[in-house]
């Protein structure tokens, strides 16, 4: 009498049964073929830049030609190009003096930012003291505190200390409100640093601040650029903490375009001018940083 076998599938119903299921996009991505999705991603891409082309040409072009057709008619007539918006925008001391306060707004809370940021998620990674995981609370529940809510009793402060519209306020408003994202961002990618690197440092005689300098930051780079890239544009961008907290002498250029609209007028010329003029820096910045922000966000999904 024999005895009963379980029947065990074969090797092409389990790779059968077992394969992953593929995704919509995978299906369509196969569907439509490299060429095809090129050229689609193209298109997308354009799409998103019509606003920025658009911006440039209206102000290379004159006010009557701006209040008598569309931007798009450049095309057919681009004699209309001139530079006479620029050479008037930077003419005008105000502007010229807002970027530079600009410039020394961005450039402090930016690297104080990453600086600081780097520092406290070291200290929180690598460091054993009393209350660090109630501090990374505390950095977590920072990150929802809305800025409009600490408007009021900062412009108190700042009064009592006597840095209401400096940049010096400014500068530290953006720090401590940068700081909490900073913290949660470059500790979430300190976590994946393998302790056997910081390890084998310490057993050559390295010091924590000698780890830090020459093991943590050369790895975190892509981290750090990514944050440096998201602080900058933030704080480039930024008009509502320097219209509360800056007087017109420290005021930032998203705040002197907005106090020239009402010298200009309607003179969309020149407003688009100074517009662009804002876009360019953080463009340059992106696009120099594309490398290292591009790495530091695949690092970060696969960590």
């Amino acid at each position: 009498m024999s005895t009963p076998t379980r029947s065990t599938p074969s090797v092409v119903e389990v790779s059968v049964s077992g394969a992953p299921r593929r995704g919509a996009v995978s299906r369509l991505v196969d569907r439509l073929g490299n060429g095809t999705l090129q050229c689609v991603l193209v298109l997308i891409a354009l799409f998103w830049m019509t606003p920025v082309v658009g911006l440039l040409l209206v102000s290379l072009r004159s006010e009557s030609a701006n209040t008598n057709s569309g931007w798009w008619t450049i095309l057919l007539e681009p004699t209309e190009l001139t530079l006479n918006n620029y050479e008037r925008l930077l003419d005008n001391q105000v502007v010229l003096q807002s970027f530079l306060n600009t410039v020394y707004i961005s450039v402090p809370s930016t690297v104080l930012v990453v600086f600081i940021g780097a520092l406290a998620a070291y200290a929180l990674v690598w460091l054993d003291f009393p209350g660090r995981d109630w501090v990374m609370v505390g950095v977590v529940g920072l990150l929802v505190l809305p800025i409009q809510a600490s408007l009021i009793p900062i412009s108190q402060m700042y009064g009592a200390m006597g840095i209401f519209g400096s940049i010096t306020g400014v500068i530290l408003f953006h720090v401590a409100f940068g700081l909490p994202f900073a913290v949660f961002l470059l500790r979430n990618f300190f976590v994946g640093i393998p302790r056997d690197l910081l390890e084998a440092a310490r057993m050559d005689g390295a010091g924590e601040w000698r780890i830090f300098r020459k093991v943590v930051l050369p790895v975190a780079r892509p981290a750090l650029a990514s944050l440096a890239v998201f602080q900058f544009l933030w704080v480039w961008n930024d008009m509502l903490v320097a219209l509360v907290f800056t007087s017109p002498d420290a005021a930032p250029l998203t705040v002197a375009l907005r106090s020239q609209l009402r010298q200009f007028g309607s003179n969309i010329d020149l407003l688009a001018s100074g517009a662009f003029l804002s876009m360019v820096v953080p463009l340059v910045v992106f696009f120099a940083f594309q490398r290292y922000f591009v790495q530091g966000v695949f690092a970060g999904s696969t960590k």
